[in-house]
């Protein structure tokens, strides 16, 4: 493939992401095909979304922002009715958008990731990312309106994504995450990283990170009740081609650390 950007230099054995993402998506809940046939209308900050799933993975949307095309996606239930939506875009493909949506509750959060080039970027990450909270339209929506959230700071987990990838994450703050790889070809590495937390409902949480050393930035859905997360990866190949990598993994609670307010994180 032509590589569409290039990656920034890394340290001497760092890994890129072709090289840690293989098989990354092995402990990920299945697709599901439960949205065929539907079409989610979605209201978000000055912005409407019209969604049609014609047919297994392939989806007609409309944007006000954007336009309209049939595009890629993918759908997860990671909760009974809550589906993971990751639509990518065939003329846009440095760009893809993460749709989180309740058809109970007719919540909706919606996640933009961009690859930037390195002058956009500056000493930020590559990948950029904007959170949309929105509804369905069509009905009144109830429960828990998606908001940031400061519940996971303190926590550390274990997220294992196959046999050949265990990575434990220490949420700091509610602006970076620590990380390190306990088991799989990035064993021994690890970094801290700008990180956004958003409650979505009881027990569960959307955590995106976007790293700083390799273009690549991540969504993904939370569910402490059943311990599933659920995800994607949008970055730069070591070649400077575009890949969005979907991933998944078996969660589990390491440990738990609380602060006083006077040392509380930001």
């Amino acid at each position: 493939m032509t590589p569409l950007a290039s990656p920034a230099p890394t340290p001497a054995g760092w890994k890129t992401y072709d090289q840690f993402a293989a098989g990354i998506a092995t402990n990920r809940l299945p697709q599901s095909e439960a949205l065929q046939g539907q079409t989610l209308h979605i209201d978000l900050p000055a912005r409407t979304l019209r969604l049609h799933f014609p047919q297994p993975h392939q989806v007609a949307w409309t944007d006000t922002v954007h336009g309209e095309g049939r595009d890629a996606y993918e759908a997860v239930e990671v909760a009974p009715g809550t589906f993971f939506i990751d639509i990518t875009f065939a003329s846009r493909p440095l760009s893809a958008l993460t749709v989180i949506v309740n058809l109970h509750t007719r919540r909706v959060l919606a996640i933009e990731c961009r690859v930037r080039s390195p002058e956009e970027a500056g000493a930020e990450p590559r990948v950029a990312q904007d959170f949309l909270v929105g509804t369905l339209a069509g009905g009144p929506a109830s429960g828990l309106v998606p908001h940031e959230s400061r519940d996971l700071i303190g926590l550390r987990t274990w997220q294992t994504y196959s046999p050949n990838h265990t990575y434990e994450h220490t949420y700091l703050s509610s602006e970076r995450y620590c990380w390190q790889c306990l088991v799989g070809v990035q064993r021994g590495h690890g970094d801290v990283d700008m990180a956004t937390y958003y409650q979505f409902g009881e027990q569960q949480y959307i955590f995106t990170f976007r790293e700083f050393l390799i273009p690549v930035a991540s969504v993904f859905f939370f569910n402490f009740e059943s311990q599933r997360s659920t995800g994607k990866f949008l970055g730069l190949a070591g070649d400077g081609s575009v890949a969005n990598n979907p991933a998944g993994a078996f969660m589990q609670t390491a440990s738990t650390t609380t602060y006083p307010p006077t040392h509380a994180p930001i």
